[in-house]
Protein backbone atom coordinates (compact mmCIF):
# COMPACT_ATOMS: atom_id res chain seq x y z
CA UNK A 1 0.00 0.00 0.00
CA UNK A 2 1.37 3.27 -1.11
CA UNK A 3 1.07 7.11 0.30
CA UNK A 4 -1.35 7.72 -1.88
CA UNK A 5 -3.64 4.92 -1.09
CA UNK A 6 -3.36 5.65 2.54
CA UNK A 7 -4.26 9.46 1.51
CA UNK A 8 -7.43 8.27 0.17
CA UNK A 9 -8.21 6.14 2.46
CA UNK A 10 -8.46 8.43 5.07
CA UNK A 11 -10.27 11.01 2.91
CA UNK A 12 -12.56 8.64 2.69
CA UNK A 13 -13.24 8.05 6.50
CA UNK A 14 -13.12 11.79 6.81
CA UNK A 15 -15.82 12.10 4.53
CA UNK A 16 -17.87 9.06 6.18
CA UNK A 17 -20.07 8.75 9.30
CA UNK A 18 -17.30 5.94 10.67
CA UNK A 19 -16.29 6.47 13.83
CA UNK A 20 -13.02 3.99 13.58
CA UNK A 21 -11.51 2.26 11.14
CA UNK A 22 -8.92 -0.86 10.99
CA UNK A 23 -7.17 -2.31 7.88
CA UNK A 24 -4.96 -5.74 8.23
CA UNK A 25 -3.20 -5.97 4.52
CA UNK A 26 -0.17 -8.32 4.29
CA UNK A 27 2.21 -6.59 6.57
CA UNK A 28 0.72 -3.55 6.79
CA UNK A 29 -1.95 -2.41 9.60
CA UNK A 30 -3.43 0.72 9.54
CA UNK A 31 -6.23 1.77 12.70
CA UNK A 32 -8.06 5.31 12.01
CA UNK A 33 -9.98 6.33 15.09
CA UNK A 34 -12.00 9.83 14.99
CA UNK A 35 -12.56 11.19 18.19
CA UNK A 36 -16.53 12.72 18.82
CA UNK A 37 -17.08 16.20 19.42
CA UNK A 38 -20.33 17.78 20.16
CA UNK A 39 -20.38 19.56 16.49
CA UNK A 40 -19.37 15.94 14.81
CA UNK A 41 -22.36 14.20 16.40
CA UNK A 42 -25.41 14.58 13.99
CA UNK A 43 -27.91 16.60 15.94
CA UNK A 44 -31.41 14.07 16.71
CA UNK A 45 -33.80 14.25 14.22
CA UNK A 46 -37.85 15.74 16.18
CA UNK A 47 -39.96 12.92 14.81
CA UNK A 48 -42.79 14.37 12.78
CA UNK A 49 -45.29 12.97 15.20
CA UNK A 50 -46.81 16.34 17.74
CA UNK A 51 -45.42 15.53 21.14
CA UNK A 52 -47.16 16.59 24.33
CA UNK A 53 -45.06 17.84 26.90
CA UNK A 54 -46.07 17.35 30.55
CA UNK A 55 -44.99 19.09 33.97
CA UNK A 56 -45.92 16.84 36.98
CA UNK A 57 -44.40 16.97 40.48
CA UNK A 58 -44.82 13.74 41.19
CA UNK A 59 -44.24 10.14 39.35
CA UNK A 60 -47.90 9.07 40.19
CA UNK A 61 -48.91 12.34 38.61
CA UNK A 62 -46.42 12.12 35.68
CA UNK A 63 -47.72 8.20 34.97
CA UNK A 64 -51.32 9.45 35.53
CA UNK A 65 -50.43 12.21 32.19
CA UNK A 66 -49.12 9.85 30.33
CA UNK A 67 -51.79 7.62 30.53
CA UNK A 68 -53.77 10.45 29.56
CA UNK A 69 -51.52 11.19 26.06
CA UNK A 70 -53.87 8.60 24.14
CA UNK A 71 -54.46 9.16 20.28
CA UNK A 72 -58.06 9.80 18.76
CA UNK A 73 -58.38 6.45 16.59
CA UNK A 74 -57.15 4.07 19.72
CA UNK A 75 -59.64 6.23 22.03
CA UNK A 76 -62.76 5.82 19.52
CA UNK A 77 -61.48 2.06 19.25
CA UNK A 78 -62.40 1.94 22.80
CA UNK A 79 -58.59 0.65 23.40
CA UNK A 80 -56.58 1.51 26.88
CA UNK A 81 -53.09 2.69 25.98
CA UNK A 82 -50.13 1.71 28.26
CA UNK A 83 -47.09 4.06 27.79
CA UNK A 84 -43.62 4.54 29.06
CA UNK A 85 -43.28 6.42 31.95
CA UNK A 86 -39.66 6.46 31.34
CA UNK A 87 -36.74 6.64 28.63
CA UNK A 88 -35.15 3.28 28.38
CA UNK A 89 -35.01 -0.02 27.32
CA UNK A 90 -38.05 -1.98 27.22
CA UNK A 91 -37.64 -5.77 27.41
CA UNK A 92 -40.68 -8.39 27.24
CA UNK A 93 -39.59 -10.91 29.01
CA UNK A 94 -37.37 -10.97 32.68
CA UNK A 95 -34.85 -12.19 30.62
CA UNK A 96 -33.60 -13.99 27.18
CA UNK A 97 -34.01 -16.91 27.75
CA UNK A 98 -37.72 -16.72 29.48
CA UNK A 99 -41.38 -16.55 27.89
CA UNK A 100 -42.65 -13.10 27.41
CA UNK A 101 -44.31 -11.74 30.20
CA UNK A 102 -47.41 -11.07 28.06
CA UNK A 103 -48.56 -12.10 24.18
CA UNK A 104 -51.25 -10.11 21.72
CA UNK A 105 -54.43 -12.04 23.15
CA UNK A 106 -53.32 -12.57 26.86
CA UNK A 107 -56.30 -11.30 29.16
CA UNK A 108 -54.46 -9.74 31.81
CA UNK A 109 -55.53 -8.45 35.60
CA UNK A 110 -55.29 -5.07 37.20
CA UNK A 111 -51.37 -5.04 38.17
CA UNK A 112 -50.12 -7.92 35.97
CA UNK A 113 -46.67 -7.29 34.55
CA UNK A 114 -46.47 -6.31 30.79
CA UNK A 115 -42.87 -5.63 30.67
CA UNK A 116 -39.98 -4.23 31.95
CA UNK A 117 -37.78 -0.69 30.98
CA UNK A 118 -34.55 -0.35 31.41
CA UNK A 119 -33.37 2.90 32.40
CA UNK A 120 -29.65 3.53 34.34
CA UNK A 121 -29.36 -0.29 34.69
CA UNK A 122 -32.47 -0.23 36.75
CA UNK A 123 -35.32 -2.57 35.94
CA UNK A 124 -38.57 -0.71 36.02
CA UNK A 125 -41.84 -3.17 36.04
CA UNK A 126 -44.59 -2.18 33.97
CA UNK A 127 -48.03 -3.05 35.54
CA UNK A 128 -51.52 -2.97 33.71
CA UNK A 129 -53.77 -0.47 35.23
CA UNK A 130 -56.67 -1.80 33.75
CA UNK A 131 -58.47 -5.43 33.58
CA UNK A 132 -58.66 -6.69 29.67
CA UNK A 133 -57.49 -8.17 26.63
CA UNK A 134 -53.92 -7.55 25.04
CA UNK A 135 -54.59 -6.03 21.30
CA UNK A 136 -51.36 -4.71 20.02
CA UNK A 137 -48.04 -4.70 21.49
CA UNK A 138 -46.36 -1.14 20.28
CA UNK A 139 -42.54 -2.27 20.75
CA UNK A 140 -39.88 -5.08 19.93
CA UNK A 141 -38.13 -6.74 22.72
CA UNK A 142 -35.04 -5.09 23.68
CA UNK A 143 -35.99 -2.12 21.93
CA UNK A 144 -35.47 1.83 23.53
CA UNK A 145 -38.43 3.54 24.27
CA UNK A 146 -38.95 7.12 24.42
CA UNK A 147 -41.28 8.79 27.86
CA UNK A 148 -44.99 8.94 26.51
CA UNK A 149 -44.68 5.74 23.88
CA UNK A 150 -47.08 3.31 23.39
CA UNK A 151 -45.89 0.21 24.94
CA UNK A 152 -49.49 -2.32 24.61
CA UNK A 153 -53.13 -1.35 24.06
CA UNK A 154 -55.61 -3.50 25.91
CA UNK A 155 -59.56 -3.79 25.45
CA UNK A 156 -60.86 -3.01 29.04
CA UNK A 157 -63.09 -5.83 30.33
CA UNK A 158 -66.78 -5.37 30.29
Amino acid sequence: MDINEVKDLIHEVLQSDIVEFELEHSDTKIRLKRELTRESVPAPIPSPKARTSFTTSSPAAAETAVRAAVSSEDEESGLHIITSPIVGTAYRAPSPEAEPYVKTGDHVSEGTILCLVEAMKLMNEIPSDIAGEVVRIYFENGSPVEFGQKLFAIRPQQ
